[in-house]
Order: C-alpha cells, then structure tokens, then sequence
C-alpha cells in the first residue's frame, strides 16, 4: 500500500468517527441540559428569567427555572404564570417613609386586570419584604379604574421582594413576585436562627407544630400579654390572625391556611390560632404573624426549620440573594 493511499484511508476514517459522534450529538442532545428543555414545558408558565426590567425581575432562580419547565412550584418565585404578569411601574423606588408604589396585572390578552374577586376580605394583597427579610409589610394597594394599583411603602435601601396574592375574575388564584431596588447604603441583617418565641409591643407571640417537607402541619400560635393569654382577639382580614410563610433563600411564598373563621360558632378569639401549611422542601421558613388587638394590628416574625419526612433537616433552598452592594455615591462626606 502506497503512503498516499495511507493518508487518505486514514482521512477517510477520521470523516466517519466525526460523522458517528455528531449523529450521536444530535440524538442525546448537549451535555447537562435538562430533558425538560425538550419535552413537558408550559407555555404560561414563566419565570423571571423572561420578564423585562420594568418587572423588577430577578434572575436565575432555581425553582423559578423548575416552573418554566412545568414544575409545581411555590407562589412568588415568578413574574408571570397562566398568562398573567407582575408589571412595577418602576424597577427601583427612593428610600423612606410612605413611598409611592404604582403596578399592574396584565392578563393573558395582555392588557391591566380591572376585575378581581375578594380573598380575605380584599381584591389584592400585597407583601413587601427586603430579601435579608427585615422591614415586612402587608399593605391593601387602590385599585384605578385602568388597573393600576397604588400603595405607600416604607422603604429602606436594599432589595425588596413584592408579593401580589390575589384571584383575578374566573380565574385561580395566583401569587407572583417582583424585585424592587432601593438605592442606597444597605445595612443587611444578621442571620436568624430558629424563633419561636417573639415580643411584639408587649405581646408574646409562640409557635407549636413542627414543619415536615410535603406534609400538612398544623402550627399553633399563641398570643399572650403581660403574662396573660389573649382570649380577645379582633378579628383581621376575615381571621383572627393573617400568616405568611416565606422558604429562606429563594423567597418562595407559601399559601396557610388558618382553622376556622370568627362567628363559626368553635374558632375563639385567642389566645390560640391554628394553621394549616405545607411547605415543598426542608430548611428555614420565616413566618410573619399579623393579629389585631384594640384596634391596632402588629405583625410577629418568627423563623421555624421543616424537616424531611424522614426526620433529617436536609438542604435549604437555593439561595436567591441579590441585595445589591452597599451604595455610597450619594452620601454627604463633607
């Protein structure tokens, strides 16, 4: 055999090794990426990696990215779902007291909701709360005829998370969220282990009930003051107490449910008002209890840590974090 007829045996060869693995590229597909990029994705469910700046979207979160590929995941981690999206006016507001904050829910033909049916007692509630989880609040935002919401928040510079829970007319209930930036030099707070006792302008708030991934939990929370149990609770937002579970380090907002309603003849005022949660994974929660009590309602943040079902902590959640660095550029050092 001649040395050219060796070289283009030898080229010949190397075609077809090349030929094999790229048929065999084209078949798996590349290396790592989810078979649910492929098969099972849900055209109205998006995550915030699709939303536009104006959403105060962040970027990248694990389970957010489950959701776009049809996965049941928790409310809030999304900007749009089943055709509905999260709009903020603005992507960043200034720091201080009773800040103007203007959004919309667009619906699937992609014009503002105007019509939303009544949960607990309104058509929309909204939960701010900065992602080191200080400063939350849960406010009832005005509805304008165009669909415009408008609420009033105090804001401290740092990353907010925006929570609208709410029911548009025939159609279910969602939760999305949104990120709104405040400029400015950010302080964030220490970490918080396990609370379950807390005091709350003179009010002693505990909880009881243990969190299991993938199971309903009944968590029992008592309110006492000055030593003595609260048998006088008023009733707030159709309960005698409003619960919001948030999953640590994604920020994923859980549905509680409480246990009977004021004028049912077996739910009392106090001093123990019962839950039911079921939270998706183990790890840290956050629970932010809000009750009424002559006349002015308080807010109880509590931190609980859910268990696998087989008894072990397990791995939180994903961190989300994007508290943006410390801003300075507006400082007066003079």
């Amino acid at each position: 055999m001649t040395t050219a007829t060796r070289i283009v045996g030898f080229v010949a060869g190397l075609a077809a090794l090349f030929g094999l693995a790229l048929g065999l590229g084209r078949v798996v597909g590349p290396v790592g990426e989810p078979a649910a990029a492929h098969e099972g994705a849900s055209p109205d469910s998006h995550t915030d990696d699709s939303a536009d700046d104006a959403a105060g979207a962040d970027h990248g979160t694990a389970p957010a990215r489950a959701a776009s590929a049809g996965a049941d995941v928790p409310g809030g981690l999304m900007v749009s779902q089943d055709g509905y999206g999260l709009r903020l006016a603005s992507a960043t507001a200034s720091a201080g007291q009773q800040v103007p904050v203007a959004f919309t829910v667009t619906g699937p033909d992609g014009k503002p909701v105007t019509g939303y049916e009544v949960q607990h007692e309104k058509q929309l509630h909204l939960i701010a709360v900065r992602r080191d989880f200080t400063g939350f609040q849960h406010v009832h935002p005005t509805l304008a005829p165009d669909g415009t919401w408008s609420a009033a928040l105090d804001l401290e510079p740092g990353t907010w998370r925006l929570f609208a829970d709410f029911k548009p007319s025939g159609a279910d209930a969602l939760t999305l969220g949104a990120d709104l930036g405040v400029p400015g030099a950010a302080a964030l707070a220490e970490p918080v282990s396990e609370t379950r006792t807390v005091h709350v302008d003179g009010y002693t708030v505990t909880v009881a009930g243990d969190l299991v991934a993938g199971r309903d939990a009944k968590l029992t929370l008592s309110v006492t003051k000055d030593g003595k149990p609260v048998t006088d609770l008023e009733p707030y937002l159709g309960a005698y107490g409003h619960l919001v579970a948030l999953r640590e380090g994604d920020l994923a907002y859980l549905h509680v449910h409480p246990d009977g309603e004021p004028g049912d003849g077996r739910t009392q005022p106090g001093p123990e008002v019962v839950f039911h949660a079921a939270v998706p994974s183990p790890g840290a929660y956050r629970l932010y209890l809000d009750f009424q009590h002559d006349g002015v309602v308080r807010t109880a943040p509590l931190a609980v840590t859910a268990e696998q079902a087989d008894g072990t902590a397990g791995s939180p959640a994903p961190s989300d974090d994007q508290s943006p660095a410390p801003d300075h550029s507006g400082d007066d050092h003079s």
